[in-house]
């Protein structure tokens, strides 16, 4: 088994945002159309939030370091 490389996996959530942006919209209408969008609106929200992060392995440990300010400094 590989080791475990944490920038690689940020790099697959940066890549699964982007999918869910390309994702086509099924021949749906009315509520499930909402609901579809609702939930693509909450799956690219949370692939990019940790597409965002920075990772590292502290003891044994994941820690993923998120700025939500939303300032950026």
């Amino acid at each position: 088994m590989a080791a475990f490389n944490p920038d690689e996996m940020i790099e697959r959530f940066r890549e699964r945002a982007a999918a869910v942006r390309r994702r086509p919209l099924p021949p749906v209408a009315g509520e499930e159309r909402q609901l579809f969008l609702q939930q693509a609106q909450v799956d690219f929200q949370d692939f990019a939030i940790l597409g965002d992060a920075t990772a590292s392995v502290e003891d044994g440990v994941l820690v993923l370091r998120i700025d939500m300010r939303g300032d950026k400094k």
